[in-house]
């Protein structure tokens, strides 16, 4: 997509602080880094989100982003990691561009709190359970 962000800097028309590169996906540090060492994992073939890409891609994707995060763990003494994607703008999709975020965690409390809410009381399983599997 000409007008792509992610497509120019995985097509090198634009800098970006690459971290890991091969033929199919690139790994760059995210400019908002949400905590030090934020990295963008995305395929330099241009897909929307997370549903667009096909199973080769995307399981090359998830061993790229496996290794990428173990070599953050260390080299920047992470105690844990986010590896989180997110899918349309609903969901916090800012880019139209299918990437996984890499977040390192360092300690507690750190100002990024990607936690749930317990909506256990408001919601009845089974109802959920029947609609996801009816025809």
């Amino acid at each position: 997509m000409d007008n792509c962000i992610f497509c120019k800097i995985a097509n090198h028309e634009i800098p970006g602080k690459i971290i890991y590169e091969d033929d199919k996906c690139i790994a760059f540090l995210d400019l908002s880094q949400a905590t030090d060492g934020h990295t963008l994992v995305i395929p330099k073939q241009h897909f929307d989100h997370f549903l667009d890409v096909d199973q080769d891609t995307l399981k090359h994707l998830i061993c790229v982003s496996q290794d990428v995060a173990k070599k953050l763990l260390v080299k920047m003494n992470a105690k844990g990691m986010n590896v989180i994607t997110n899918m349309n703008e609903v969901a916090g999709q800012s880019v139209k561009h299918f990437h996984i975020h890499l977040i390192p965690r360092y300690q507690e409390n750190e100002g990024f709190n990607p936690q749930y809410t317990d909506r256990s009381e408001l919601v009845n399983l089974d109802t959920i359970y029947q609609q996801i599997h009816e025809d």
